[in-house]
């Protein structure tokens, strides 16, 4: 028995129709704990080597952390990885919900799908009942639409992960759908599905996980409950979630805005929290064990019709809203809803909107390409171009590939607004005021995404290294204008946060009670104690989160033939453009900055100067790779 853990891995060979179940490995939990760990050492030691993301031998990770399942504040989260379709390396997703606590309830910590499915099809488990079930009558549906039929069939105990048409088709950006406004997104993974001929996958769990010590677990539990409630941020941060950060980054110039040409707009307060409450909100919608629930269930009207939906949360509002220009907020909402519908993933789809809307502004893509006139704010324009990409239909063909690839089929000097890094579209905070939040962009495993690093309070509050419109028209992009101390002060608070924040995807909870209401980290490791008997501090979990980001450079090194620095470069927009108007008029990042913030940064990693982990760091975290 391993207290904590349900104790099995299951294993699906959908080419063969083959299900197995093997003991979880001590050793694998002894050294990687759970949740992102699991995913990143299983998908580097058992996916082959350059396997393309959409073949049947790419497998598809789903992992469980030793947190997941227990009476403690969002406790449900569920991480998965797979070769992204994205970016073609390393590819990982995290969602919260009630589907990975109900997999731990059936006996499973890991799940582990490869092969594709001879027939569409949807993977159905019962406890210890695993079947392939025919799913053609579901292929083609949207993703609510389908999850709501399956609980109607199975019953409203199971717990249901579904794609929607985005990732039947495979578009790079397709994301899984859960519990009607949960996804697993970013990465492509919902396609990664797709290829599988996988349709959903359906789990009841019945069972109990064993416990070290449950009335410690019981006291502390109770005890992190209580005190949460006691946090300042506690009453202010549920009724808005993350949309109430909307003001604040419009005003201090982080808030994306048509393609990230500019970093605000005159109408924040048309979409922002508050515009979610007045117009959109029926009420909290929450994850598993969440006292603070952010989700927002909200009824959006529209002159081509209603939905029920939930969100839109900040990335949503900021990238299908300001990004594109649209400042009407049931529109923002509509969007959001038929992205969830279709499996797109809507911080991707904001960016390729605006993409598509600035490339037919200038000129690049005519009516004929695109099927008729689209532009920025328009609401009608973005339907079009959603539908159209979930069927990879006309130019839904090219812009489903994302914008890096969007880039590469326009040409014409596209890429320079092709805003991504290594191919994953970057998420809603304007950066060329804020070089740290940069650098977590450039340098995340899994492509540009906040979730890995968020430093842009730090960058606001005065650490930033930024250039001015003069600098850039005189050609003195130079160190020289730059503060040497500030710059150096960006590289350790960078590397602080991406150790931290991914942290939880280990442990298998959400980080928003520890980022954003303050909740102690003594707590988690009390509780870790209680639950597995294991002694396990907070720096043991840092250092073994800083492992993972080698492990996992290492994957981009051994999939992607050129891997190197110019992977971490951002997008030509970041160091090429000031920014036009509003609080932070004409700054920019300048090139060489960028240059010495990655030497300062592989500095810090123990890389070498093309950004890969030398010999000596791999062996000093026990990597032999």
């Amino acid at each position: 028995m391993i207290y904590g853990y349900a104790g099995s891995m299951l294993r699906i060979d959908l080419s063969n129709n083959k299900i197995t179940t093997t003991p979880l490995k001590e050793e694998l939990v002894e050294e990687y704990v759970g949740g992102r760990g699991f995913t990143a050492k299983i998908l580097y030691d058992e996916n082959p080597p350059n396997v393309h993301p959409f073949s049947p031998d790419n497998i598809f990770v789903v992992a469980m952390g030793p947190l997941s399942g227990h009476m403690l504040p969002s406790s449900g989260k569920t991480h998965f990885a797979t070769k992204s379709p994205a970016t073609g390396g390393y590819g990982d997703s995290n969602m919260g919900g009630h589907f990975g606590v109900t997999m731990k309830y059936a006996g499973y910590d890991v799940m582990i799908l490869k092969g594709k499915a001879e027939k569409r099809s949807y993977i159905l488990i019962d406890d210890d009942k695993v079947t392939i079930v025919d799913a053609e009558k579901y292929w083609g549906k949207g993703s609510a639409e389908i999850e709501e039929a399956m609980k109607k069939e199975l019953g409203d105990e199971f717990q249901i992960l579904t794609i929607g048409p985005a990732g039947e088709n495979l578009v790079n950006f397709a994301c899984i759908s859960h519990d009607f406004g949960r996804q697993a997104g970013r990465i492509g993974i919902g396609a990664v599905l797709g290829s599988k001929n996988i349709k959903a996958i359906a789990v009841r769990g019945t069972k109990g996980i064993p416990v070290f010590d449950p009335a410690l677990l019981l006291e502390k539990g109770k005890k992190m409950y209580a005190d949460l409630r006691k946090k300042p941020g506690f009453t202010g941060w549920t009724p808005q979630g993350t949309a109430g950060i909307t003001d604040w980054c419009n005003n201090v110039g982080a808030l994306p805005t048509r393609n990230f040409q500019k970093s605000s707009c005159d109408y924040a307060e048309k979409i922002n929290g508050q515009a979610v409450l007045k117009e959109l909100k029926i009420t909290d919608k929450g994850c598993f064990s969440c006292p603070t629930p952010c989700g927002k269930y909200g009824h959006a009207k529209t002159k081509i019709g209603d939905a029920y939906v939930e969100g839109p949360e900040y990335e949503t509002l900021s990238l299908l809203g300001s990004n594109c220009d649209i400042s009407n907020i049931h529109d923002i909402a509509y969007l959001n809803y038929i992205c969830d519908e279709l499996g797109l993933d809507t911080c991707s789809a904001g960016v390729v909107l605006s993409f598509a809307f600035e490339c037919y502004e200038k000129g690049l893509l005519s009516k004929e390409e695109v099927g008729m006139d689209i532009k920025f704010g328009d609401f009608d324009s973005a339907v079009y171009l959603l539908r159209h990409i979930a069927e990879r239909e006309g130019i839904g063909n090219v812009l489903a590939e994302g914008v890096r690839g969007a880039a590469e089929t326009i040409g014409k000097g596209s890429d320079v607004f092709a805003i991504h890094v290594k191919g994953l579209e970057w998420t809603g905070y304007e950066s060329r005021n804020a070089p740290g939040m940069m650098l977590g962009y450039m340098t995340a495993d899994i492509g540009a995404h906040h979730g890995r690093c968020w430093v842009l309070g730090n960058d606001v509050a005065g650490s930033a290294v930024v250039g001015n419109v003069n600098d850039l028209i005189s050609g003195e992009q130079n160190a020289n204008q730059l503060p040497k101390a500030k710059h150096e002060h960006v590289v350790p608070i960078v590397l602080k946060s991406q150790h931290i924040r991914p942290a939880f995807d280990i442990i298998g909870t959400c980080r928003l009670q520890f980022m954003e209401i303050g909740l102690e980290t003594s707590y988690y490791e009390d509780v870790f104690y209680a639950i597995t008997g294991r002694k396990f501090s907070w720096v043991e979990l840092e250092t073994l989160s800083e492992k993972l980001w080698h492990l996992n450079r290492m994957y981009n090194v051994r999939e992607i033939n050129d891997f190197g620095r110019k992977y971490d470069y951002p997008p030509k927009r970041f160091y090429t453009e000031p920014i036009p108007d509003g609080p932070n008029k004409g700054h920019f990042v300048a090139f060489d900055a960028i240059e010495e913030m990655l030497d300062n940064y592989y500095d810090g990693r123990g890389w070498d100067r093309n950004g890969i982990p030398t010999r000596e760091t791999l062996e000093k975290f026990d990597l032999n790779l």
